[in-house]
C-alpha cells in the first residue's frame, strides 16, 4: 500500500507549491487580506471624493441665485406688498418668513390642525395648503389684522374672558376660524359650533371654554 502524502508543515521555511491544495488557514488568511485591501481602497476613494467636493464647494456657494422667482403683489391686512418669491411658497411661509407676521402659526403643515388659519376675502383658509402666488388681488387677513392690544376684536376679548386658551399656540387659528364662523350659515347650538370648529385642534383641550367664548360673541350679533 502506498503511503499517503504528508501535509506540508505550515511553519516550515520551504515554500508551498502553487499547485498544492490550500489549507483552511491559508484560505482565511487570503480572504482577510483581500478584505483589508478592498476596504482600504474604498476609504481612499471616499477621501478623494471628499477632497474633490471640498474643492468644488466655493464654486457652488458662489452660484447665482435662483432666477425662477415670481413677482407677486399681495394685499395683507390692508397693506400692499410687492414680493419676489419662489412660486412654491405657501401663503403660510410667505406671511411668516417674508412679511414677518408670525402670529399665524405653523402646526402640522398638512392642513389638519388649523393653527395656520387666515382669511382670504373673508373666508377661512388653511394657509399651509395654499400657494401665495394664487392670491394676488385678494384681501388676506391674518391675526395681526383682527385686533391690536387696547383695541381687541370682540372674539379676542371673549377668549381672554373665558380662558379659551392654555399654551396659546393654536389660539390665533382658533380665533380666525371663530371670527369667520360669525358670517357662516351654522346653527346656534353648542353642537353646531363644535362641528364648525372641528378643523381647529387644541392639544391643551380648552374646547369647552372656546365654545363659550364663541357663543358669547354670537349672541351679541
Amino acid at each position: 500500500m502506498s503511503k499517503e502524502p504528508q501535509k506540508p508543515d505550515v511553519g516550515a521555511d520551504e515554500p508551498v507549491s502553487v499547485l498544492e491544495r490550500p489549507t483552511r488557514r491559508s484560505f482565511l488568511t487570503r480572504v482577510g487580506a483581500a478584505g483589508v485591501a478592498i476596504g482600504t481602497g474604498q476609504l481612499h476613494s471616499v477621501a478623494l471624493a471628499d477632497s474633490d467636493n471640498s474643492q468644488e464647494a466655493p464654486a457652488a456657494a458662489s452660484a447665482p441665485a435662483d432666477s425662477a422667482n415670481m413677482h407677486v403683489r399681495l394685499n395683507v391686512n390692508g397693506s400692499n406688498y410687492e414680493l419676489d418669491i419662489d412660486p412654491r411658497t405657501t401663503l403660510l411661509d410667505c406671511v411668516r418668513e417674508h412679511l414677518h407676521l408670525t402670529g399665524t402659526k405653523k402646526g402640522c403643515d398638512h392642513g389638519q390642525c388649523g393653527a395656520c388659519t387666515v382669511h382670504v376675502d373673508g373666508r377661512r383658509v388653511n394657509s399651509c395648503l395654499s400657494l401665495a402666488v394664487t392670491h394676488e388681488g385678494e384681501a388676506i387677513t391674518t391675526i395681526e389684522g383682527i385686533g391690536k392690544p387696547g383695541a381687541l376684536h370682540p372674539m379676542q376679548a371673549a377668549f381672554v374672558e373665558h380662558d379659551g386658551f392654555q399654551c396659546g399656540y393654536c389660539t390665533s387659528g382658533q380665533i380666525m376660524s371663530a371670527v369667520a364662523l360669525l358670517h357662516e350659515p351654522y346653527g346656534h347650538s353648542d353642537d353646531d359650533v363644535k362641528e364648525a370648529m372641528s378643523g381647529n385642534i387644541c392639544r391643551c383641550g380648552a374646547y369647552t371654554n372656546i365654545v363659550s367664548a364663541i357663543q358669547q360673541v354670537r349672541r351679541k350679533i
